[in-house]
C-alpha cells in the first residue's frame, strides 16, 4: 500500500469536497435536470467527499473509505452518462466528456487498487 498515493487521494476528495461548497453554482449546471434538490444534492456530495476523503488517512476507516468513494463514484457516472446526451453537452466537447467518464473508471480502480 502506497501511502503518497493514499494521502493524496484523501487530499484530492477532501480539497474537491470543500470546492463543493466554496463554488455551488459550478456543479448547478452539470446537474441532470431530472434530479430533485439540486443544490441539496451538491452540498450532500460535496460532504461525502470530505467524509470519505478524510477516512482515507486513518488506518480504521481506511478500508470503508475506499469502498464508499468507489460507491460515490459510481453514483456520480449518473451525470457524466447524462452529460453525453447533445442537449446536456453545456458547450464541452465530446470527447472530453467521453474522457471524463473514463478517468471516473480510472478513479474507482485507483480507490479499489488501495483497498488493504
Amino acid at each position: 500500500m502506497n501511502f503518497i498515493q493514499l494521502y493524496l487521494m484523501g487530499g484530492i476528495y477532501f480539497i474537491l469536497g470543500i470546492i463543493h461548497f466554496t463554488h455551488t453554482g459550478f456543479y448547478r449546471p452539470l446537474m441532470p435536470k431530472f434530479l430533485p434538490a439540486h443544490n441539496a444534492l451538491i452540498l450532500w456530495s460535496g460532504v461525502a467527499e470530505i467524509v470519505l476523503g478524510l477516512g482515507i488517512f486513518f488506518p480504521s476507516t481506511r478500508a470503508i473509505s475506499l469502498i464508499g468513494i468507489i460507491a460515490m463514484l459510481a453514483v456520480f457516472l449518473l451525470v457524466h452518462v447524462n452529460m453525453l446526451f447533445p442537449e446536456n453537452r453545456l458547450g464541452v466537447s465530446l470527447w472530453l466528456l467521453w474522457l471524463r467518464l473514463i478517468i471516473q473508471f480510472v478513479l474507482m480502480y485507483w480507490a479499489y487498487a488501495n483497498l488493504p
